[in-house]
């Protein structure tokens, strides 16, 4: 068994089953962003419905933000590189997110909100990753929660990895957030040149990797900047190995699937159109949010 901050010893390492570049997008009132996983991967890479990447020092590509929207039936989980992003929602809850915080929100049964940049300048750089909720927890009551980077727990391996634990659990350190039912992981690995990191991953579990600084490779696969990396789903395999032969960032990403329909209509993701319907009437009539 790996003790607390010990290297963990992997049988096998998981390949990378194939490249996805993302596709360029906009969003909100007309914020630039790449969205890496996409609609068509969502069964695939069940529990997770999306990831945008956002990343600009142009204004103009971000300054207007989200004004309020809905969402229902999943959590989203942002992750500011860089930047301040203020959130409110229906539900009350007000926060401003700066570099390297993390703001987790679970629509439950129904919220809106926005988020809007607090900068007229500079980079504004970060992620937004989509959970699903089980149908079981679909009406649950909306939740927020800001994580301070101050806050974040992390290890530095005696390779000079470093590791930002945002969701599961990583050589004996616990995020602060788990979900029992999804166990998501999500690990914002920092390697310098000619370092490697292993983490091991239940082998029922989809996971995925996207490198955001510099290039990584799994195996004999290269994973250059700004591609995702799904990793295949091998019996056999316990885990991962990453390594970078340039300094690299990389976001490790990987959860239990739930193995339900997923039906989604925007920012609704429910299982069943009979579902969405309803959602939608509830939206129209003024309900959807209304605690």
């Amino acid at each position: 068994m790996t003790q607390p901050g010990q290297e963990p010893r992997l049988r096998a390492s998981r390949t990378v089953e194939r490249l996805v570049a993302g596709t360029e997008t906009s969003d909100g009132a007309g914020v630039r962003l790449t969205r890496v996983l996409t609609q068509p991967l969502q069964r695939r890479l069940d529990p997770f419905l999306m990831l945008d990447a956002f990343g600009s020092d142009d204004p103009d590509e971000y300054i207007a933000g989200f004004p309020d929207h809905p969402h229902r039936g999943f959590e989203t989980i942002t992750y500011m590189i860089n930047g301040r992003m203020q959130h409110r929602d229906s539900a009350g809850h007000e926060g401003v997110l700066e570099n390297g915080d993390v703001q987790w929100m679970t629509a439950g049964r129904g919220i809106i909100h926005s988020e809007i940049p607090q900068q007229e300048h500079g980079l504004m750089e970060g992620f937004q990753l989509w959970l699903n909720l089980a149908a079981k927890d679909k009406s649950c009551p909306p939740w927020y929660g800001d994580l301070r980077r101050t806050e974040l727990p992390r290890l530095t391996t005696e390779h000079g990895v470093e590791v930002i634990v945002i969701a599961g659990s990583c050589r004996g350190i616990d995020a602060l957030v788990q979900r029992e039912r999804t166990d998501p992981l999500y690990l914002d690995i920092h390697l310098p040149a000619g370092s490697s990191f292993s983490q091991p991953l239940p082998p029922e579990n989809n996971a995925f990797v996207y490198t955001y600084r510099g290039s990584v490779s799994i195996g004999d696969t290269a994973v250059p900047i700004q591609r995702m990396g799904i990793l295949a789903n091998d019996p056999a395999a316990d885990g991962v190995t990453i390594t970078a032969h340039e300094d690299a960032h990389v976001l490790l990403i990987a959860g239990r699937p739930l193995g339900e329909p997923i039906v989604q209509y925007g920012p609704f993701v429910m299982n069943s159109e009979d579902e969405i319907r309803q959602t939608l009437q509830e939206y129209r009539d003024g309900r959807l949010g209304q605690q």
